[in-house]
């Protein structure tokens, strides 16, 4: 076969994360390379080194047999390889026709030529004269793979392709990356979906910590070979086998729910039920995408609600402004502590107050610095954050102390229900323990934690139950003892799991 992109041995690191630790992997003509693994698992890293975006520390990439240094995205292009993102990044206000043909410099009969061919042999069928704002997610993702057919793309990558398509459109997408491999262009096809790798793949890479664990031909594998290759080398294979915990069961005969989600619907999810008791951690598995973010954010009041109902404390709470939310008892900490958890040009203690800027507890006219300082004081003290002052900004601070102050900040409003979305991402282990800590103290006070991770461990660890989040459904529970990361690995994915409770939908 003749070999389209080889990368061999490459590695990468952002300070001392060492993100990629020696990754190989070959490309032949007319393959589709299915690129799987958790989140931080390094795909995208490796993607952006072949595009040009990132330079490896080490290694070489070989394109169509020669080496060649990919040292930005207009040498990719070059060489043939294109991303088609899994947020196609059109401009809104051109026409199809002018997102595809912008940057050439043949003449217009010739591109239209060109253009009419391609759109000719892949059956699409498109309006070349419609606005990108009007084109749905599959729609764009025609006029991606377009764009990188007029470019002569020899090999393509294809990220999350299908993360948002409907059953009829994941079709019809399965189709043209067939006649793509019938064309002899590589595809290297990045997913979550492991059904997917079976169905449209001709060879399967898993990553996990920066390495590849197993690679080869589809037909080498099953279903269970994949999800072991995404475990960690001491992960618990066995239901029944669990990690040992300190805390007792939660006796939930003699409890109820102080957060009932019921059949609530939204962008990104649907028909989601639940109940959340007193001093339970419910811990909330699945993979980017999954729409788990999308439905925190909705509970909480900052997305819109289709449809279902949300009930705190038997007051019905569906649709309330996250300033009411917070009035009744519910904060949030936010995935994205950079750019939606804090205040960046504002003190430490400003941003540990913040949400009490509505309430009398620092002052509703006038800011009482005493009392802000004095708050801001007994989490920072409580937390272990290390800082030098107050009055600091909070940018000064390191990610995990960032991190102590924006959980602070949602316990400063004395809640009954705190979401904890990704609260370990980025952050090192001595911070991370310390956060761990912060949940237990959580638990032991009676506050209820919905715990969003995709750190299955960080589940398995923290968790009394969990449930997985699949394509925007809530697919299987676990009670405290079957809570391991083979249980909720194979169910993120999708893959029907046998356990004592729970059933998947």
């Amino acid at each position: 076969m003749e070999k389209m992109l080889t990368v061999d041995n490459i590695h990468k690191a952002f300070g001392t994360n060492e993100v990629l630790k020696g990754v190989t992997l070959s490309l032949d003509k007319g393959d589709v390379l299915a690129l799987i693994g958790g989140n931080g698992a390094g795909k995208s890293t490796l993607m952006k080194i072949i595009m040009g975006i990132y330079h490896a520390d080490k290694g070489d990439i070989y394109i169509d047999g020669s080496m060649i240094n990919v040292s930005s995205t207009s040498v990719a292009l070059a060489n043939g390889v294109y991303m088609v993102p899994q947020e196609p990044l059109l401009f809104p206000n051109m026409t199809v026709e002018e997102n595809i043909l912008i940057g050439f410099n043949e003449s217009a009969a010739e591109l239209h030529a060109k253009l009419d061919k391609h759109i000719e042999e892949l059956q699409f069928d498109l309006n070349l004269q419609r606005k990108a704002n009007t084109l749905s997610i599959a729609e764009q993702q025609l006029v991606e793979i377009l764009k990188g057919l007029m470019r002569e793309a020899k090999i393509l990558i294809l990220d999350e392709p299908t993360s948002a398509l409907t059953i009829g459109e994941v079709q019809s997408l399965f189709r043209i990356v067939n006649d793509l491999k019938q064309k002899g262009i590589a595809i290297i096809y990045i997913t979550h979906r492991l059904t997917e790798v079976f169905e449209i793949a001709t060879h399967v890479a898993i990553m996990r910590d920066g390495i590849i664990t197993a690679n080869g031909p589809v037909s080498e594998f099953n279903r269970e070979m994949l999800v072991n290759a995404l475990l960690p080398p001491d992960a618990v294979h066995n239901t029944n086998n669990k990690t040992e915990r300190k805390e007792v069961e939660l006796d939930y005969s003699n409890l109820k729910p102080v957060l009932e989600v019921k059949d609530f619907s939204g962008y990104g999810f649907s028909d989601v039920s639940f109940d959340l008791y007193p001093g339970e951690i419910l811990g909330v598995a699945g993979v980017v995408g999954a729409g788990r973010t999308e439905m925190a954010r909705t509970i909480f009041g900052r997305d819109i609600v289709l449809g279902g109902k949300v009930i705190l404390d038997g007051k019905d709470v569906t649709g309330l402004t996250t300033r009411k939310m917070l009035a009744a008892g519910v904060n949030y900490v936010p995935e994205d502590r950079y750019y939606h958890g804090i205040f960046k040009i504002s003190s430490i203690a400003a941003n540990t107050t913040s949400a009490l800027l509505a309430s009398d507890e620092i002052g509703k006219f006038k800011l009482n610095r005493k009392k802000e300082n004095s708050i801001a004081s007994k989490y920072a003290e409580e937390f272990r954050t290390k800082l030098v002052s107050l009055e600091d900004l909070i940018g000064s601070l390191s990610g995990g102390n960032q991190q102590k102050v924006v959980i602070g900040r949602s316990l400063s409003t004395k809640p009954k229900v705190v979401i904890l979305d990704e609260p370990t991402r980025g952050i090192d282990a001595g911070a991370r323990s310390d956060v761990y800590n912060i949940i237990h103290h959580l638990k032991e006070e009676g506050v209820a934690v919905l715990l969003i991770s995709s750190d299955m461990e960080e589940v398995v660890e923290l968790a009394d139950r969990a449930v997985t989040v699949y394509q925007g459904r809530i697919n299987a529970e676990f009670s405290k003892k079957d809570i391991n990361q083979d249980n909720l690995t194979s169910a993120a994915f999708g893959i029907p799991v046998a356990k004592a409770s729970g059933e998947l939908a």
